[in-house]
């Protein structure tokens, strides 16, 4: 039997300074945020303890001080986010992260438009 076990924030808004266009590190948009990391949480489950596991509002507050340093491509900012979680918590078996601007400037009746990294451990 295989077991994966995953802890994830879900669409956590914030507001920053991102964009090729100047305007956009001006004035700023709003970004949605989904992470889902793989971790073997089986001690934390077990033994009631967090230090088996990665505390969600830990991951949060790094990926606040990422998306807080303005870039002109969610491209960087994504890649940003992976590796600072990739340097503090070893332990990760996989990342999925999801990076959206919403309703972004470029004409188009669109509800938002971003990146995505899938990150798997060789």
């Amino acid at each position: 039997m295989s077991r994966k076990e995953y802890v994830f924030l879900k669409d956590v808004k914030f507001y920053a300074y991102h964009g090729v266009g100047e305007q956009e590190r001006t004035v700023g948009n709003y970004f949605i945020v989904n992470i889902r990391l793989g971790v073997d949480f089986t001690k934390a489950a077990e033994e009631d303890d967090l230090e088996g596991s990665i505390n969600y509002a830990e991951v949060y507050n790094k990926i606040n001080v990422e998306m807080k340093q303005s870039s002109l491509l969610l491209e960087h900012v994504a890649n940003r986010i992976v590796e600072r979680l990739l340097k503090d918590y070893p332990q990760l078996l996989s990342i999925d992260l999801e990076l959206e601007k919403l309703n972004p400037p470029m004409g188009a009746d669109i509800r938002s438009a971003g990146v995505e990294i899938h990150w798997v451990k060789e």
